[in-house]
């Protein structure tokens, strides 16, 4: 079996390098390899810091038969969401025609041709009603592709048609003032009124919708709307999802912001920051500004995608135990790894968010440390030609 994922940039693929499955990376080498064996491709998505992806690895892709029966019945492609977000983008939207539960690790079965006509999340290896197990479902996929080909190919079909339309009645205009100040009532009128935030277990930050709140036409036009993000900042900073350095965890588990999701993201963490900035809360913007500069930022002055969940405690791997232990105990734990992949888009949300709060609060080092990182994307990814 061919190791084809050793040498490729993504941590995430280098990761899963040494699994009984033989993977492929996203390319034309897995299409021509699923056309001339004329069976379905299997596409893993998913990324480096991610839980539940350590998980179903452990469970089901470092198994050796449930990797044969992988290998045997499927060309199996593991993609990196952050190297290829448009691929994760598309499956994603894909995946929605099969399941809710929408998030990864990933699942995507699809033809040759890469139409997908099955898809999931995480899979378990034993049965947990209402999930079924991992091995069932690749059996029941295999004998639909060998069995009821045409069901399958129809299948494909509908879900690519369903995406075309979409994309064609999407609207072309952009909503007026009258509009943006009505769809932020309704934001507000969906607020968690004992706990903040929006919805229920789980429970994220939704930085996008709290910045969106805070646009000055929306503080102007619908200011009890606006408030929701203040309360909603204030309601995560005082709960478990943020840590004692500052940084913000990606979700809560519970509705009342306890038990989190141990992962670190730069893009939260960076929008928060300009959150916290414009709601007026200098000490959480200080704490987030510290994460950013203490534990993101890599040699050289980018910022890396994220901070694992799980980390080595006591010889086995752990998730948010090492954030469970005090601040003083932490020295002598190895801290959870740091994805150092520099991702143009999201150190953009850093950078912009540092310049801002270092201008606005007075700290010249943030200033200097979003110049870097700024030099840092450009040098790596602007060409000879400018």
């Amino acid at each position: 079996m061919t190791n084809r994922l050793a040498d490729t940039l993504s941590p995430y693929l280098r990761a899963h390098a040494d699994n009984p499955v033989d993977w492929y990376p996203w390319g034309e080498e897995a299409f021509a390899e699923a056309r001339r064996r004329d069976v379905p491709m299997l596409i893993s998505i998913g990324y480096s810091t991610c839980h539940w992806c350590h998980v179903m690895a452990r469970e089901s892709f470092a198994d050796a038969e449930t990797a044969a029966r992988i290998n045997e019945g499927f060309v199996a492609v593991k993609v990196d969401r952050e190297e290829h977000p448009h691929v994760d983008g598309a499956y994603m939207a894909a995946a929605s025609a099969f399941t809710q539960n929408l998030g990864w690790p990933l699942t995507v079965f699809t033809t040759p041709a890469g139409r997908a006509f099955y898809a999931g999340t995480y899979w378990p290896p034993e049965a947990r009603p209402p999930m079924p197990a991992f091995r069932d479902v690749l059996a029941a996929v295999r004998e639909a592709w060998t069995t009821r080909r045409a069901q399958a190919e129809e299948s494909a079909d509908a879900v690519t048609a369903a995406l075309a339309e979409a994309a064609e009645t999407t609207a072309s205009s952009l909503p007026d003032a009258t509009a943006l100040a009505e769809a932020a009532r309704g934001l507000a009128a969906r607020e968690d009124a004992e706990f903040g935030g929006f919805g229920g277990a789980p429970k994220f930050p939704v930085a996008t919708t709290l910045r969106f709140l805070q646009e000055p036409l929306i503080r102007a036009a619908a200011p009890e709307a606006a408030a929701a993000a203040e309360r909603a900042l204030a309601a995560m900073a005082d709960s478990d999802l943020r840590d004692a350095d500052g940084g913000f965890f990606r979700y809560a588990t519970r509705r009342d912001w306890t038990v989190p999701h141990y992962e670190r993201m730069l893009t939260d963490n960076a929008q928060l920051l300009e959150v916290a900035l414009d709601a007026g809360d200098e000490e959480t913007a200080r704490g987030i500004a510290r994460f950013l500069l203490g534990t993101l930022r890599q040699e050289g002055g980018g910022f890396g995608a994220a901070q694992d969940s799980e980390s080595w405690i006591d010889g086995a791997r752990s998730e948010g135990g090492y954030y469970l232990r005090p601040v003083a105990e932490r020295a002598a734990l190895e801290p959870p790894a740091v994805d150092g992949k520099v991702i143009t888009g999201w150190n953009g949300l850093a950078i912009a968010a540092l310049a801002r709060a270092g201008a606005a609060l007075g700290d010249d080092a943030w200033i200097a440390a979003a110049a870097e990182a700024a030099a840092a994307v450009l040098d790596t990814n602007r060409g000879a030609d400018g």
